[in-house]
């Protein structure tokens, strides 16, 4: 176990806000994404969420002002701060905490709805991960990555990270929608898939 959260420690996150992005193309993708996001968050009828990478918490806050409950934590304290920053600008306690993916335990972070988006592609026992995440879920699990080959070709067609094939820094796994979608088939049920370009993003149940 130490082993695995000291690689995983190493891991680079995100490299840019996209979330907050200008560039219209990006901004375009990320209005898919997040639409993507609200159709499968609305499909569970939850309303208590706790997201593992929480990064900033933008996805965390855009549940908040659709009244859920939110909860998260990250493993980059840089981002906790920012995002417990999002909750003091709502007139809101800290919600977030630094933590492990490997961890979280569920009498602390299981929530009805589980969201784990943007994270897989940077941890090294994916299988591991998994596991930890369905001791969370009660009962939905929410996660996405980026959907190769395609995240890289669109990364080479503008200009980045050529000398590393498109590949982003710290993204160490790398799923097409049927490999991903055959990975979780193996320990949970699979209730809704959709891609949003460049991203498959996948609701199960975890009971």
């Amino acid at each position: 176990m130490t082993e695995t959260r000291t690689a995983y420690e190493n891991v680079a996150g995100n490299f840019y806000d996209k979330y907050n992005t200008k560039n219209p193309v990006a901004r375009y993708l990320m209005d898919g994404f997040l639409a993507s996001f609200d159709n499968l968050t609305a499909k569970t009828g939850m309303r208590n969420a706790y997201e593992v990478g929480c990064g900033e918490g933008n996805l965390s806050m855009r549940l908040h002002e659709q009244g859920w409950n939110v909860r998260g934590s990250d493993l980059e304290s840089v981002s906790v701060e920012q995002a417990n920053q999002q909750c003091t600008e709502r007139g809101l306690p800290p919600k977030f905490e630094t933590r492990s993916l490997f961890d979280l335990k569920p009498a602390e972070a299981s929530a009805e709805l589980v969201i784990c988006c943007e994270v897989l592609e940077h941890v090294p026992d994916t299988e591991q991960a998994l596991a930890v995440l369905r001791t969370l879920a009660k009962p939905y699990l929410l996660v996405s990555v980026p959907r190769e080959p395609i995240w890289r070709a669109l990364n080479m067609a503008r200009g980045k990270y050529l000398e590393k094939l498109g590949n982003t820094p710290g993204h160490i796994n790398h799923w097409s929608s049927s490999a991903f979608i055959e990975l979780l088939e193996r320990s949970m049920k699979i209730e809704k898939v959709l891609k949003p370009l460049p991203w498959t993003m996948v609701l199960c149940r975890c009971d």
